[in-house]
């Protein structure tokens, strides 16, 4: 391929995998991001919470949690869904049926007056749309991107979410002051107009090939192979790269259809990197950096600091974006593993210390401002700061990594089903931890982030015993590391031997991962 064409299928895929983790990452980011905001409203409160003896209204820790958390439920069971939908409509054709979804959940919250129970049923609604799409971003980019690429196009995705999470900020601190509806209305309101970017877009993208040659529409696949690489339909890429799909697929098929108990099967120890895959979301969800994202404003809130809550949420959100930027190049220099390991042990430190610092200095809750010590304040900072720094490191480590190692872990064949587990297993712990946080916090305050540290120790076991290095790594040779039963700590320098008989002068026909080399 020429170079010129090799910058084009580079900008094209790129430009592709922005668009398409728009589609989940900055939709789920956005929203976690503006209802932590709407939480401190008084406009908000007024509506949906409780008033007080002292007649001031006021968010109970319950009706918060429910509110924050309806949204997991929905994401848990779209992230199931999606498999099917995947399947019989295309990876396509799916984003448009989700993406409407979320569309349709956004109207029901913004059109809300007074009724909780109406809030967070378009909560669990606009849920389903993105949790189905949390999934579909790592099948389809795996699908489509260049292996060259795959890594940093994943990473993409974080980065989508990050940048959702400051942009819901920024509106959240422009319009918190506004003395009505508005001050919530509008930065909710707005995911309707992302729904409707994203809707309108769908219509321009193409459909994955490999679905297509599934679904014997050779023609159509070869087009779309060919307007990625930016050549012809009858160049030698696009004939090679279609024999080697259709060798995939027959290959596949020969087994019969995949069934949800295979991605539990031994065969390949399937069922150590479907557990991995959903273990690696389990964790990341509990790393403590979404408690800071659901309820940040309303714990520094309690920290006592001079800035307004959602000022710092804003910092924080700027951090994080900073933060994801040297993931796009650590992820492939540093690898996998080692990203994990060294998130696990920046995060684990920022969490103690913000945790015994919060329990030992924070003035109890109702204090007021000007009865604040020195030391009260001098803590509630050092909690802020390292919160910040918490943040920052999830957003270089644990925030992409999962979801790389979740988007090139598995064979094509089981690939829809292990990433929806993968992506349910996420969003059920996000729901369990904005469901049961603010209880937790509301009785033992900053030591709930000893529980975060403490589960980051069993990250950094976990991953340092359990999880394989898969940069670089085909899958069929990610099937040859397990098959060779590699020690995961070893698997870093371990070389594959896969492709070593390849003839010279077929190196171009070498398949890209999750494609069935030929014989």
């Amino acid at each position: 391929m020429s170079s010129g064409a090799s910058r084009s299928l580079n900008r094209n895929s790129t430009l592709l995998a922005i668009f398409i983790a728009f589609g989940s990452g900055f939709l789920f980011g956005y929203d976690i991001g503006v209802i932590s905001g709407c939480l401190v409203m008084e406009d908000f409160k007024r509506r949906f919470g409780e008033q007080g003896s002292d007649g001031v209204y006021f968010l109970s820790s319950e009706r918060s949690s429910i509110i924050t958390s309806l949204l997991s439920v929905g994401t848990f069971l779209g992230a199931l869904g999606q498999a099917f939908t995947s399947d019989s409509w295309g990876r396509r054709g799916s984003l448009l049926i989700w993406s409407a979804i979320f569309t349709v959940g956004v109207a029901i919250q913004t059109a809300t007056q007074t009724s909780v129970a109406q809030l967070s049923i378009g909560r669990a609604i606009a849920g389903l749309g993105v949790g189905a799409m949390s999934a579909i971003v790592p099948l389809y980019t795996g699908e489509t991107a260049p292996k060259s690429l795959r890594g940093t196009l994943l990473v993409v995705y974080q980065l989508e979410i990050i940048v959702g999470l400051f942009l819901s900020y920024i509106l959240d601190l422009a319009t918190h002051k506004i003395p009505n509806s508005a001050s919530w209305r509008v930065p909710v309101g707005l995911q309707m107009l992302w729904g409707l970017i994203l809707l309108s877009g769908i219509f321009f993208l193409p459909e994955s090939p490999r679905h297509l040659l599934g679904r014997g529409r050779r023609d159509e696949a070869i087009a779309v192979i060919a307007k990625m690489n930016s050549v012809s339909p009858d160049a030698p890429v696009v004939i090679e790269t279609i024999e080697e799909l259709e060798f995939g697929i027959k290959a596949e098929n020969e087994g019969g259809k995949a069934t949800w108990a295979e991605c539990f099967s031994k065969r390949n120890f399937l069922y150590k990197r479907t557990i991995n895959g959903m273990m690696l979301q389990f964790l990341q969800q509990l790393n403590g950096q979404n408690f800071y994202y659901y309820y940040g404003s309303i714990f520094f809130e309690s920290a006592g600091s001079l800035l307004d809550p959602l000022v710092i949420q804003t910092i924080l959100g700027a951090v994080s974006v900073v933060g994801t930027v040297p993931a796009l190049y650590l992820i492939e220099s540093w690898g996998r593993r080692r990203l994990l390991l060294t998130g696990a042990v920046w995060q684990g430190i920022c969490a103690l210390i913000a945790g015994l610092v919060g329990h030992f200095t924070l003035a109890d809750d109702g204090v007021p401002a000007d009865q604040l010590t020195m030391g009260n304040k001098q803590g509630g900072n050092t909690l802020i700061a390292f919160a910040v720094l918490h943040v920052f490191g999830f957003s270089m480590f644990w925030g992409p990594t999962p979801w790389v190692y979740l988007g090139e872990s598995f064979p094509l064949r089981v690939r829809p089903k292990c990433i929806a587990l993968g992506s349910a297993s996420n969003w059920i712990w996000n729901f369990l931890l904005g469901f049961f946080a603010p209880r937790i916090a509301e009785d033992i305050g900053p030591l709930i982030l000893l529980i975060f540290f403490g589960m980051l120790v069993v990250a950094f076991f976990y991953v340092f015993f359990f999880i394989p290095e898969t940069r670089g790594l085909a899958l069929e040779e990610v099937d040859e590391m397990y098959r060779a039963k590699i020690q995961p700590w070893k698997s870093a320098s371990w070389k594959p031997h896969l492709f070593e008989n390849v003839p010279h002068g077929h190196a171009a026909e070498v398949p890209e991962k999750g494609e069935v080399p030929r014989s």
